[in-house]
């Protein structure tokens, strides 16, 4: 009698799971059908803003980005994504300066996890969502992101250049002025040795005491 019964119950789930499934399918066939136009309707067509296509630097309405090539984000990528190529610049001010000169991208290779976005510290990079990126050859797919030329650095106004010349012209004074009191220590000390030993004396060292025995 068990086996009979539950031989019947499983019956009985498999018409219910076959009613359950031809339900959904019955509403979907009587469902009016849409019909995405692409491309023509490419204009319309609504991409949501999260979605991830391509990655991008941010550029400002003066053409310029916020990217100082730290590489953090060439770090951070899991398959070797970014590449980054950096030099070095003279700045109006005489100093040193290193800036971006390549950010190269392989669309091909990404997986759009978001680590260099959420990890850089200028927040310098984004994700689009043109998803228009279809290519015939993989080469095309390396993107160099940095392609707007820079613009040179501004120049400094002539307080700024006041200033960085008083603040040179004070550490140079200061470097000389150690390097006289260094000099003028050193011939102190030589004339106390030279007097020493026109005086015959001898430095006296102290002897370290000794333990007392106590008994």
């Amino acid at each position: 009698m068990g086996s009979v019964k539950d031989y019947f119950s499983s019956l009985g789930a498999g018409i219910a799971s076959l009613v359950k499934g031809m339900t959904v399918t019955g509403k979907e066939f009587v469902t009016p059908k849409l019909t995405e136009k692409y491309p023509e309707n490419r204009d319309t067509v609504h991409v949501p803003d999260r979605f991830r296509a391509i990655l991008e630097l941010k550029y400002d309405a003066e053409g310029r980005h916020k990217c100082i090539a730290c590489g953090i984000c060439e770090r951070n990528c899991p398959n070797g994504t970014i590449s980054l190529s950096t030099k070095m610049v003279d700045t109006a001010d005489g100093k040193k300066k290193r800036k971006l000169d390549k950010y190269m991208y392989d669309l091909g290779s990404c997986t759009f996890c978001q680590l260099c976005v959420s990890s850089c510290p200028q927040d310098a990079i984004e994700f689009c969502n043109d998803f228009e990126q279809a290519v015939f050859t993989r080469e095309k797919l390396v993107k160099q992101l940095n392609y707007i030329p820079e613009k040179e650095e501004p120049a400094p106004s002539p307080e700024e250049l006041a200033r960085i010349q008083a603040e040179r012209e004070a550490k140079i004074a200061a470097a000389k002025a150690a390097a006289a009191a260094k000099k003028a220590a050193a011939a102190a000390a030589e004339g106390i040795e030279a007097a020493e030993k026109a005086q015959g004396e001898t430095p006296v060292t102290e002897e370290p005491a000794k333990p007392v025995d106590k008994q």
